[in-house]
């Protein structure tokens, strides 16, 4: 499956020195048709990092597709190769290359080497660069993957570091996500207390930038920054208190404020449209069917469909 990217996916230059490192490599190999492997664990950045390096390629003003691995092992890359995108002046993204079995690597590789070349760029097709949040040097040395179309893809390696690696760019991100989730509810960007934005930068973000934007969404579509970080908050008590000899990591406070604040907007929509679900499931821009789940693990089963 292959998808044009939206204008919602952003890079947010950071602060940090990994990051300002990371960023000067980015225009270097912008500037070049060298292929680029990006490796960084889920949720770091890597697609944003991609469409980064191609608007600032000469390719920037062409199309960017995103081509997910896993979904080409369901057809085949040959199919997937002759869609739009693939030929061109553009730039094609393969996400999560150690998902892609060994009919597709065979294949990939076929269609990299097939024809002339011109250094390490393949004529005719779009700029190659590819993601993976798995070591592919292990997985080279496991057989799970070519060693041929191992170096092909890898002309530059580039490692994005995880959020806890950097955490000096934790306020530049909240900000960012703050004032972009204002804008899509067009509601006033909040301000954090400082017990927030304290908790904001100890916590090891497991889910990388994603979590934390998933985070400031929260804040902003509840429009009450107490009931999004209550459980967080109430968890992390806990934990420090120990009184009961109960440990709770900060993953597991972090899944269940992101419950507690989820439960909240469903049941903020559901009363602003009267108790509509299918609006309601517009409204939180889930499917009719999402909405009916949640509401059950949520117990509660008269509102399921009749």
């Amino acid at each position: 499956m292959q998808t044009a990217v939206t204008h919602k996916l952003e890079f947010v230059e950071g602060v940090s020195p990994s990051m300002r490192s990371v960023e000067a490599v980015m225009l270097e190999v912008a500037q070049s048709e060298v292929p680029v492997l990006l490796l960084a664990e889920r949720g770091a950045g890597k697609k944003a990092t991609a469409l980064r390096v191609h608007n600032l390629s000469r390719r920037g003003g062409q199309s960017f597709r995103v081509v997910s691995c896993a979904a080409l092992d369901s057809g085949t890359v040959e199919d997937s190769i002759g869609q739009p995108g693939w030929h061109g002046e553009g730039t094609v993204f393969l996400e999560e290359l150690a998902n892609l079995g060994a009919k597709g690597q065979a294949q990939l590789l076929q269609a990299l080497t097939r024809g002339n070349t011109n250094g390490s760029r393949t004529q005719g097709l779009a700029r190659l660069i590819c993601g993976s949040a798995r070591d592919l040097e292990a997985e080279v040395k496991a057989g799970n993957l070519r060693e041929d179309l191992y170096y092909r893809i890898s002309g530059v390696c580039l490692r994005l570091p995880p959020l806890r690696q950097r955490r000096e760019d934790i306020p530049v991100l909240t900000q960012h996500f703050l004032r972009k989730y204002g804008r899509d509810f067009q509601r006033s960007v909040p301000v954090l207390s400082d017990e927030t934005q304290r908790l904001f930068e100890e916590y090891s973000w497991p889910g990388n930038v994603r979590e934390l934007e998933n985070a400031a969404r929260a804040i902003v579509a509840l429009g009450d920054e107490t009931v999004a970080m209550g459980g967080l908050r109430a968890m992390l008590r806990q934990a420090d208190a120990g009184s009961n000899g109960v440990r709770v990591s900060l993953k597991q406070a972090a899944r269940a404020a992101s419950r507690e604040a989820e439960k909240e907007l469903i049941l903020r929509a559901l009363t602003h449209t009267r108790w509509n679900r299918r609006r309601a499931a517009q409204e939180l821009q889930i499917s009719y069917k999402a909405l009916l789940y949640k509401l059950k693990q949520m117990g509660c089963s008269e509102y399921r469909a009749s």
